[in-house]
């Protein structure tokens, strides 16, 4: 089997992001693969640790991915303060003679370092243009944790498995590895979070994760973190915030300072994004039409509305409102030229990741989570999505009452469609199929 039939047999999906299949991604052709390892939320450890830890696993299996694009160039991006795993990189890469082939670029510590668009650049100084990918100039990305997972569905090794952090406010920070289903209530004990009363936990990184309404969910494959602060924290209330709310405070309270577009990512990259023009059309009651396509162009960093607004309003969420209203009208941004370049003051507003946690008042559980696969969990049900990724769902294959074991196939990739197969993180019996959720009781 090739190296795409062997990661789409494993159920491989992007580890650390939206969960796009990553059979799809490698599908392709490209002059650079790069590893994204920048892990820039806040308070999230895992891909600077298993780079550490599992540096050979790491790089075979970007050099895998590298092989099936035909990368002349593979490059890991990874955070420069992160002293310790860029040395046991390099050492690796060499020992294992592809230093002609990889290397390792430091990135700077700031936000969003590891949004695909920003890695590119750092890492080739190539700039994806607007609505578009990687793939575009020439590149594809893959996750620390996804390049451990095309290295072990070489040997077979479906998915199964999730590393996840457990941080915030928590007696206990750590990072697990853990079955794909796992009951999320099981991962903040194994925290020490016992009783949740008066605390809220997010679902990844402090910047871009949702709140968790309801926490009797389990972990996806691509489940990052758990974040738990307490319900009155400032983090939460903005999690909490609803288009109604953000709409009218934006009409009242914006104060043309055009900041939020200053600092945008994509806006130093040389995109049109312009997030303080999408909150002045909100305030004006200006319609969704071509005029507006601009906000489709927001990767939803949150840098605006978390950091860069000095009023405290959501120049995000007028971008989403008017991306959601664009996609009802079935119209979309059309790019007015090919070639994007940097803009010349990009270098002095770079935001740096201390300081964003001061903003978001989460410095004091700026603290390491250390990954402990000792720790023994055997969770008593499962409940795995098939759902969790990009495109459509995967199709159950298995019934109530059915016996699985752990790597066997229960939901498969529908007839043409996105997707991505799925398997038994156990071995148990089929308890249930509902909602897209397949619940296996452990033997």
């Amino acid at each position: 089997m090739s190296i795409v039939d062997n990661v789409k047999a494993a159920g491989v999906i992007g580890a650390g992001g939206a969960g796009f299949p990553t059979h799809v991604k490698l599908n392709a052709k490209a002059e650079y693969v790069l590893l994204n390892g920048a892990e820039c939320e806040p308070l999230l450890r895992v891909d600077q640790q298993l780079m550490a830890i599992y540096p050979k696993e790491v790089i075979e299996g970007l050099r895998l991915a590298g092989e099936q694009v035909g990368a002349d160039k593979a490059i890991i991006g990874i955070k420069v303060k992160h002293h310790e795993a860029i040395k046991i990189l390099r050492n690796t890469i060499k020992e294992m003679g592809l230093d002609n082939y990889m290397s390792v670029h430091e990135l700077p510590d700031i936000y969003p370092a590891g949004d695909e668009q920003v890695l590119v650049y750092e890492c080739t100084k190539r700039v994806v243009p607007e609505m578009g990918i990687p793939l575009n100039v020439g590149c594809v990305v893959v996750n620390t944790e996804t390049a451990i997972n095309i290295y072990n569905a070489q040997s077979g090794r479906p998915v199964t498995e999730k590393y996840v952090t457990i941080a915030g406010d928590v007696p206990r920070p750590i990072t697990v590895k853990v079955p794909v289903g796992s009951p999320i209530r099981d991962l903040l004990k194994l925290a020490g979070r016992e009783d949740l009363t008066g605390y809220k936990v997010i679902d990844g990184g402090p910047m871009m994760g949702p709140l968790l309404f309801n926490l009797d969910g389990y972990v996806t494959k691509k489940t990052k973190g758990l974040l738990v602060f307490k319900e009155d924290h400032g983090l939460i209330a903005r999690k909490q915030k609803k288009m109604k709310g953000a709409s009218l405070l934006n009409k009242t309270a914006c104060e043309q300072c055009r900041i939020c577009t200053d600092l945008c990512p994509r806006y130093l990259l040389g995109h049109g994004t312009s997030p303080h023009k999408m909150v002045r059309a909100m305030g004006f009651n200006i319609e969704a039409d071509e005029q507006v396509t601009v906000a489709q162009t927001c990767c939803q960093c949150n840098l605006c509305e978390y950091f860069s607004c000095p009023a405290g309003i959501n120049p995000k969420m007028a971008n989403v409102y008017y991306m959601m209203e664009l996609r009802n009208k079935g119209i979309k941004h059309q790019p007015t030229k090919e070639v994007f370049t940097p803009r010349s003051m990009r270098n002095y507003r770079l935001v740096p990741s201390k300081r964003l946690m001061g903003k978001l008042d989460i410095l004091d559980y700026d603290a390491p989570a250390p990954l402990n696969e000792s720790i023994e969990y055997s969770p008593k049900m499962v409940g795995i999505t098939l759902s969790g990724h990009v495109g459509a769902p995967a199709t159950a294959v298995v019934k109530p009452g059915d016996t699985v074991s752990v790597g066997q196939v229960i939901g498969e990739l529908p007839e043409g469609g996105l997707s991505a197969r799925v398997h038994s993180s156990v071995n148990g019996v089929v308890e249930s199929i509902d909602a897209g959720v397949v619940k296996i009781r452990r033997n």
